[in-house]
């Protein structure tokens, strides 16, 4: 069964898997280690929130640099998330088609598939689910806000990386990363109800509380994943603004922590000085 653990990495602290089949790294930062000034503090690495340009540039070569990938920030990939169901893909880390893959990922993408070695994808997040899936020879990355959830991107990321990858979904592993959990995701009724319709009575444990990890664990459940194949955070980041940015909680007006993962060329090993911390948060 996948696994994440809590890692102090050059600075940055991370939930990560240093094992994944296929020669996949991944990891979901949390919220400090960076440059950034409140109320972005301290490792926000979103473009879109109002934080220092310079500032996140800094922060991302930071979290690069804690799984190993600063020379490769050149080949980011770093899709504008519009809250959709548009999956792209990269295939190749030539630079003239690196750059049309780019610039179709800025175009407007809730999900990343990457079959190219050596090119690290990165989606932020303040609320909203991230999920890394890995397959041999490839990953996605997607961002499942509730919108996206309704439109099972999940589901239709590891597809989309199943076919690239010429994976077979007994295969892949796919780890939920942290997200407001449902105690802490009052909806409306009729938001309340599409998502009891769409997934079952379990969407909604509570009058109006939204369980968006019951709902994207069953996403990729339709895309063939069995349960043994799936991990999930189980820190709500409306609890845990020590360590991840939550939009809710905090307002409107923070950071977005995220999820990145690169396929390696060759093997790896985490940065000297990297030590496990405690409270890694998984179920």
């Amino acid at each position: 069964m996948p696994a994440l653990s809590r890692h102090l990495s050059c600075g940055v602290t991370l939930l990560a898997d240093a094992s994944v089949a296929g020669g996949v790294t991944l990891a979901f930062t949390e919220r400090t280690g960076g440059v950034s000034e409140a109320p972005f503090a301290s490792l926000n690495l979103g473009s879109r929130c109002g934080d220092d340009p310079s500032r996140v540039a800094e922060n991302r070569r930071r979290a690069l640099a804690a799984i190993g990938a600063e020379g490769l920030a050149d080949r980011l990939v770093v899709p504008r998330q519009v809250h959709g169901e548009r999956v792209v893909t990269v295939r190749s880390a030539d630079p003239a088609e690196l750059a049309a893959s780019r610039a179709e990922a800025e175009a407007g993408a809730d999900a990343v598939v990457v079959t190219a070695p050596d090119v690290p994808a990165l989606l932020c997040f303040a609320d909203c689910v991230p999920v890394v899936i890995a397959a041999p020879g490839g990953f996605a990355v997607a961002h499942s806000g509730w919108r996206g959830t309704l439109a099972r991107i999940a589901r239709s990321a590891a597809r989309a990386l199943m076919a690239e990858a010429g994976a077979s979904a007994d295969e892949l592993v796919a780890y939920v990363g942290p997200h407001i959990l449902a105690e802490d995701y009052e909806v409306s009724e009729d938001l309340a109800a599409r998502f009891s319709e769409a997934f079952g009575p379990g969407a909604v444990p509570s009058r109006r509380h939204l369980d968006l990890t019951f709902c994207v664990t069953r996403a990729l459940e339709e895309a063939g994943l069995a349960p043994s194949q799936v991990w999930a955070c189980d820190v709500s980041t409306a609890r845990a603004t020590d360590r991840f940015f939550s939009y809710r909680a905090e307002g409107g007006q923070c950071g977005r922590h995220a999820a990145v993962a690169v396929l390696r060329s060759r093997p790896w090993s985490w940065p000297a000085g990297t030590r496990a911390l405690e409270g890694e948060g998984s179920r």
